[in-house]
C-alpha cells in the first residue's frame, strides 16, 4: 500500500484484542484538537463487529460525549445486547481515561433477499474530471499566505480519503450557499477484499463534510476563527455492499440549524449509481463571535 495515511488507516482498524468483548485502539492526530470523530465511529465499529459471527453492520447510531485525548489510545468495550435468528445488536462504549468518548450501538444482519428499490442518484460530473483537494488546497494557501504554519501543515497532511468536490469552495474565504454539496470520495489506494473493512473505512469518511455543509448558508467553515465546531451525534445505514476504495459519490445536504446545531444528511453512491448508505449528524455549530455573556 503506497498511501501512508492509509495503511496507517487499515492498521488504526486492526485493534488489539485485550480480553473478551474488550479492544484496544490506537488514536492518530489529524491536525485537529481532538481526535477525529471519523476514526473513533470506525474502530467502535470493528469493536462491535468482532462479537458477531456471519452476519454484517447495517445501522449504527453514535453519540459523541467528550473530546478524545490524540496522544492515549482508546479502549473499547462491547456488550453483547442481542443475538436474534436474523439481527444482532451490540453496544460499544469507547473509553479515555475511565470515561466514555462516545457511545455507540450497532446492528447487524444475516444476508436475506427481499424487494429492492432506490432513489436515483444525483447527474454530476465524473470524478476524473475534477480537481484534487490537494490541488485546491494549494491554491487556497497560496492565496492566504497569512494562514499560521501548524494550521497550514493540518490542510496539507496526507489523508487516508481522496476528495474531489464537485463544488469546490475555499475554506479559507467561505461565501454563502445553499446547504447542499456533492463529493466525490475513496480510499487513497487499494484495500484488502474484506466487506468489514470497506464499511469501518466509509464509516471513517462518513465524518468529513457533513458538518461543513449545515455552515454553507452562514458563509462559515470548520475553519473559521469565530465558530466553535464538533460532532454531537452520528447515524450510518448500510444499504449494500461497497468498496471505499472505489469511487462514492456523497451527496448531502443541511435542511436546518438553530440553536448553535445543525442537522446534516447525506446518501452515498457506487459509481455504478447504487445507493451504498445514508448518513445522518447532528453537530455544533456555536458562533462565540456573536455571543453575548
Amino acid at each position: 500500500m503506497n498511501n501512508k495515511a492509509l495503511a496507517d488507516l487499515v492498521s488504526l482498524l486492526d485493534l488489539e484484542p485485550l480480553e473478551v468483548n474488550i479492544f484496544r485502539g490506537e488514536s492518530r492526530d489529524l491536525g485537529g484538537k481532538s481526535v477525529f470523530g471519523g476514526q473513533v465511529i470506525g474502530q467502535a465499529l470493528m469493536a462491535g463487529s468482532r462479537t458477531v459471527e456471519n452476519a454484517s453492520p447495517h445501522s449504527l447510531h453514535a453519540y459523541f460525549l467528550r473530546p478524545g485525548d490524540m496522544s492515549q489510545s482508546i479502549v473499547y468495550d462491547v456488550d453483547r445486547v442481542r443475538d436474534g435468528r436474523t439481527f444482532s445488536a451490540r453496544r460499544v462504549q469507547a473509553i479515555q481515561n475511565g470515561q466514555p468518548i462516545l457511545s455507540l450501538i450497532a446492528s447487524f444482519q444475516r444476508q436475506e433477499q427481499g424487494p429492492e428499490h432506490q432513489k436515483r442518484m444525483p447527474n454530476v460530473p465524473h470524478p476524473e474530471s475534477l480537481e484534487s483537494q490537494d490541488t485546491l488546497r494549494n491554491r487556497w494557501l497560496e492565496a492566504h499566505p497569512e494562514v499560521p504554519e501548524r494550521l497550514r501543515n493540518a490542510v496539507l497532511r496526507q489523508l487516508a480519503i481522496e476528495f474531489r468536490p464537485v463544488e469546490p469552495m475555499d475554506v479559507f474565504a467561505p461565501e454563502p450557499r445553499e446547504p447542499e454539496q456533492h463529493i466525490w470520495f475513496r480510499a487513497a489506494d487499494r484495500l484488502p477484499d474484506d466487506p468489514l473493512l470497506h464499511r469501518c473505512v466509509l464509516a471513517y469518511a462518513s465524518d468529513f463534510n457533513l458538518l461543513s455543509t449545515a455552515l454553507l448558508p452562514h458563509g462559515q467553515s470548520y475553519l473559521s476563527p469565530n465558530m466553535v465546531v464538533a460532532s454531537i451525534d452520528h447515524a450510518i445505514w448500510f444499504h449494500r455492499d461497497l468498496r471505499a476504495d472505489e469511487w462514492l459519490l456523497y451527496s448531502m445536504d443541511a435542511p436546518t440549524s438553530q440553536a448553535s446545531r445543525g442537522l446534516s444528511r447525506g446518501e452515498i453512491f457506487s459509481h455504478r449509481g447504487e445507493l451504498v448508505a445514508s448518513v445522518v449528524q447532528e453537530s455544533l455549530m456555536r458562533d462565540i463571535g456573536k455571543r453575548t455573556d
